[in-house]
């Protein structure tokens, strides 16, 4: 019967695989299925290995132990090291599909370090292993590969390398698991940085934090948006705790924020609005905490994309230089002129290119990123009306509640109501 691990993957090519990564490197290197069981192998067995072989805890085999790696390589998201019962080492690779653990790769056995009377020593206070066999066991365990740690990095990564691909989807699975565990890493330190701070009490909501947030993402710093997110859910972990209705309602809010600030930063009004939809009922079937956390990280990506996206190639490297410079100049009493030298345009030219891209004249979307940031103040700080105007870039309070009134309808005073 064939291997259910064949059905994903072409014998003939795992095989030459093999055969390359064991001619490079010289370690004996086999492909096991979920169980444990050798499926193809390169380079023999140790006589080491052999002897040990008969001390081996009861009940327990290698193929066990061996697929157990596997297992907790995938729950890692990356190639696992570790040592066997009789002190050795291996590396394990996980093949996934759908989420799947179908076999895996496995490098070994190896030492890191010369072998010496300790490695017998450790093996005879664990298992009842006779005098003479113990000799044996040392005499044989120079025979083993000794493989310095620094190298030991590099085979893993080229393992990842050369394997991770193999398997349709599992390459992009791979990288998943990791992005999803980076992500939970961050928000972990997060809450322990609040716990750490305010020990005895619930520290105010990071709304500096989050005008951060807006800011990178306005200007498509993907990277800092993302630290960021991480930042203000661990807040919200540390400030809820980790009920799901509760963080469900704070990531709706979130999801709300960003997609406003891809609107303001350029993005197609419409695509956003049908993607803040399909979150929301993405939302409605997540059940898992870290699931929650990674699909906000997703949208944030997404409405980031798609910000730049509706701009023209031609005037797309020059438009986002403009945008950015908006984003992080509007509290500042900045001119058309002085956004056309940032970019290096006749005015009149960059005005015309600017609307052209972005379908509002420079002085209509300046308004709408000052309007947008006034309304987040409105809503969360109790700062005065004639504070904000100021803060925003309105040089007096009369004119920002016009301009106000004419993009939302209401005056500052009966939107913070």
């Amino acid at each position: 019967m064939t291997p259910f691990l064949y059905t994903f993957v072409n014998r003939e090519q795992i095989s030459d695989m093999l055969k390359a990564f064991h001619a490079c490197v010289g370690l004996t290197i086999q492909v096991i299925d979920d169980t444990g069981a050798i499926l193809e192998s390169q380079g023999s067995s140790t006589a080491y290995c052999k002897l040990f072989h008969p001390y081996l805890p009861p009940g327990e085999t290698c193929g066990q132990l061996h697929s157990r790696a596997g297992k907790w390589a995938m729950e890692l998201g990356e190639t696992y090291i570790f040592s066997c019962h009789a002190n050795l080492n291996h590396i394990a690779f996980p093949l996934i599909n759908k989420n799947t653990l179908l076999g895996s790769v496995l490098v070994g056995p190896f030492l890191m370090e010369e072998p010496d009377s300790l490695l017998i020593s450790d093996l005879s206070e664990r298992y009842p292993i006779p005098a003479n066999a113990l000799l044996e066991l040392y005499e044989e365990s120079h025979s083993i590969p000794v493989v310095p740690p620094a190298k030991v990095t590099q085979i893993s990564k080229l393992l990842s390398y050369m394997f991770s691909s193999l398997i349709a989807d599992s390459h992009q699975e791979f990288v998943l698991r990791q992005e999803k565990l980076h992500q939970q890493a961050r928000i972990s330190e997060s809450i322990q940085n609040y716990k750490s701070y305010y020990p005895s009490r619930k520290p105010e909501y990071p709304y500096e934090k989050e005008k951060e947030l807006i800011t990178k993402l306005r200007i498509g710093n993907v990277a800092q948006a993302k630290a960021l997110l991480n930042d203000l859910l661990g807040y919200v972990f540390f400030a809820e705790g980790k009920n799901l209705d509760v963080i469900k309602a704070r990531a709706i809010e979130l999801c709300s924020l960003l997609s406003r600030a891809a609107i303001e930063g350029g993005a197609t009004n419409d695509v956003i609005l049908k993607m803040n939809n399909q979150f929301l009922n993405t939302l409605n079937g997540i059940q898992d905490l870290d699931e929650l956390c990674y699909s906000l990280q997703e949208i944030l990506e997404a409405f980031t994309a798609n910000m730049f996206e509706s701009i023209p190639d031609k005037h797309h490297d020059v438009v986002r230089k403009a945008i950015i410079y908006i984003s992080r100049t509007f509290s500042e009493n900045i001119t058309l002129e002085d956004v056309a030298n940032h970019v290096h345009l006749n005015p009149a030219y960059f005005s015309t290119m600017f609307k052209q891209s972005t379908g509002s004249s420079f002085r209509e979307y300046l308004n709408m990123v000052r309007i947008e940031e006034s309304k987040r103040l409105l809503a969360n700080t109790d700062y005065g009306i004639a504070d904000i105007a100021a803060a925003t870039g309105f040089e007096d309070q009369s004119y920002f509640a016009r301009v106000f009134k004419k993009y939302t309808g209401f005056t500052p005073r009966q939107y913070r109501q």
